[in-house]
């Protein structure tokens, strides 16, 4: 072989690798340079499509999921306690105290208070994957923890960051719920429809009405005005998307697999495409918006991305080592520690906080934990688990 096919081969191997940290990459280098392109597009600011693409990734991760992943928690409740707990002390408090010995801006304090108070993120479970680490353990840590952020994450926000700017506690739990946790439950109805094996499941018929009566849901929450939803105004965006999702995916298996005999797993090839390009919109947003404040603390917030999730990585391993986990479960709970729910954070800054500033910790700590996550999966996967004797187990 020559050495240019040599070479060729290695380049086509690392863009493989790191395919969504170079798309990254070129969508923040394209924001820096022309910001306008980003900030407003025919007069409609670019922000309000924040949450609704995270709501899309959200019901994306919960179409992967099943009532067996959250039914996991009673098998091995110790180890799942455990990185539930590391997860939401370990990462808050190390991201305040970066924040205060860095100096940053309050709002941009604020923000790496946020990305070290959400839950856990649904590439830590990818990536303990490729670490050789404990699957089942990842998937349920990351699902407890994104199901008990909507009280963990204003806590520790208050208690935090209250000093910094106001924080609403209502109003953001209010929004977690609206954002992850309604998007995830339609994901989870959705996964239950797209690959039931039940009859009507597989019939173009019911199909089609459970389509129809999906935006019939939908048209009849759009039809109550917001003002009448009181102290559950928030929920009501999340709740039309939803109904529309889950319509939108049942039509999708009538035509697909039911009319022209396609795959069942469709939305498996569709779900990383979709989220990536909605990952690299929502970080071009951001970083267009806050592009003068950037190129002020954009190194120092690199550094701190740095420290923040090797931190946690190194505390949430040794933690578990400590407690006496075999080394699968601890590399998951390093991966659950380390990494975190970048999407949620960024929506909670410009839906609560109201601040593109807030949102560049997390614009910029989200592509950072793909990296090194995945440069620590690599590490890991060439150090494959030894299987435990029965007198260590």
């Amino acid at each position: 072989m020559s050495g240019e096919a040599k070479a060729a081969g290695r380049w086509k191997r690392f863009t493989a690798k790191y395919n969504f940290t170079l798309w990254v990459l070129v969508f923040v280098t394209v924001s820096m340079l022309r910001p306008a392109a980003f900030r407003s597009w025919f007069g409609t600011d670019l922000k309000i499509l924040i949450v609704p693409l995270i709501q899309i990734i959200t019901f994306g991760v919960g179409t992967t999921l099943s009532g067996r992943d959250f039914r996991n928690v009673l098998a091995m409740p110790g180890p799942i306690l455990l990185g539930i707990f590391l997860q939401f002390t370990i990462m808050p408090l190390v991201g305040y105290a970066i924040a205060m010995t860095f100096g940053f801006p309050p709002e941009v304090a604020a923000g790496i208070i946020l990305i070290g108070s959400v839950s856990s993120g649904v590439a830590s479970n990818v990536m303990t994957y490729l670490a050789g680490g404990n699957l089942p353990l990842s998937v349920t840590i990351t699902s407890g923890t994104t199901l008990l952020s909507p009280f963990v994450t204003p806590f520790w926000m208050k208690t935090l960051a209250g000093r910094l700017i106001p924080i609403d506690v209502t109003a953001m739990m209010m929004s977690i719920f609206n954002m992850i946790i309604i998007p995830i439950l339609a994901g989870l109805a959705a996964h239950a429809i797209l690959y039931g094996r039940r009859r009507w499941m597989r019939s173009a018929a019911p199909l089609a009405l459970a389509a129809a009566a999906f935006l019939a849901a939908a048209a009849g929450v759009f039809s109550v005005p917001s003002g009448r939803w009181g102290v559950l105004s928030p929920l009501r965006g999340g709740l039309i998307l939803g109904f529309l999702l889950l319509a939108l995916s049942v039509l999708a298996k009538l035509v697909i697999t039911i009319l022209f005999k396609g795959p069942e797993r469709w939305m498996d090839k569709a779900l990383p495409v979709v989220s990536m390009a909605s990952i690299c919109l929502i970080i071009a947003v951001i970083t267009a918006q806050s592009r003068d404040q950037l190129l002020s603390v954009g190194p120092l917030l690199i550094l701190a991305a740095v420290v923040h999730n090797g931190t946690g990585y190194g505390l949430g391993y040794w933690s578990a080592r400590l407690a006496r986990l075999d080394e699968s479960a601890c590399r998951a709970v390093a991966m659950e520690v380390g990494m975190q729910n970048g999407g949620m954070a960024s929506g909670l800054a410009i839906d609560v906080l109201k601040s593109t500033s807030a949102a560049l910790a997390p614009a910029i700590f989200g592509p950072w934990m793909n990296v090194s996550g995945s440069l620590l999966a690599g590490w890991w996967r060439r150090r494959p688990v030894k299987p435990r004797t029965e007198e260590q187990a």
